[in-house]
């Protein structure tokens, strides 16, 4: 597992937390193009990051939260991101339930070429990182952020996300992320913008 020096500000998040985890990320995706368009509104997002929160990150990848106003969901390149069989119907349910028309068949399609497109070598995978609206400009994002990607250089790790938001690429680019490419999950989607981070040697 990771080794981390993590600032008194973040915690850890624990398997109690997944609805903050959950809620926290769904405000800072509300805008979200991609997001937008595969799930068609709020509520869809918010019931979609709480089940991956709770099914996925929060059992096989690293989560951490500032407070009630900026959270993280990590996980390493070989951990499963798979919600199971029961995470599964929930998923299917909340979409089919919740999301715009065509939602469940958009977030299937999604799954399927992020997978295609996620690289194979060794790496550690940024899902989400994300503040709420009222906290944005804090500092809590580049804290978050830091602090995996310090533990990742210490271990030698590249680091992968995939963007879904233009607006995010300088911030993304400030970190050392640069992109791979640019693809998109269905027929008529926002692109997503891969991204990479070579390991940088501790000075």
């Amino acid at each position: 597992m990771l080794e981390l020096n993590l600032p008194p500000e973040i915690k850890p998040a624990n398997p109690l937390d997944w609805r903050e985890l959950g809620d926290i990320t769904a405000e800072a995706f509300s805008d979200d193009p991609v997001n937008r368009w595969v799930f068609g509104n709020e509520e869809a997002i918010r019931s979609t990051f709480r089940l991956l929160a709770r099914d996925v990150y929060l059992r096989h990848g690293l989560c951490h939260l500032v407070g009630n106003e900026a959270a993280s969901m990590w996980c390493m390149h070989d951990a499963s991101r798979e919600t199971g069989p029961l995470g599964t119907l929930k998923l299917a349910w909340t979409l089919l339930t919740k999301g715009s028309k065509g939602a469940l068949g958009r977030a299937m399609k999604a799954g399927s070429v992020m997978d295609q497109h996620h690289p194979k070598e060794p790496h550690l995978y940024l899902f989400t990182i994300g503040t709420r609206k009222a906290a944005r400009g804090k500092g809590y994002g580049k804290m978050l952020m830091r602090a995996m990607l310090e533990g990742a250089d210490r271990d030698g790790l590249p680091c992968y996300l995939e963007n879904s938001n233009p607006d995010n690429t300088g911030f993304y680019q400030s970190h050392g992320f640069e992109r791979m490419r640019l693809f998109e999950v269905g027929e008529g989607s926002p692109p997503l913008e891969a991204m990479w981070r070579d390991a940088r040697p501790s000075q």
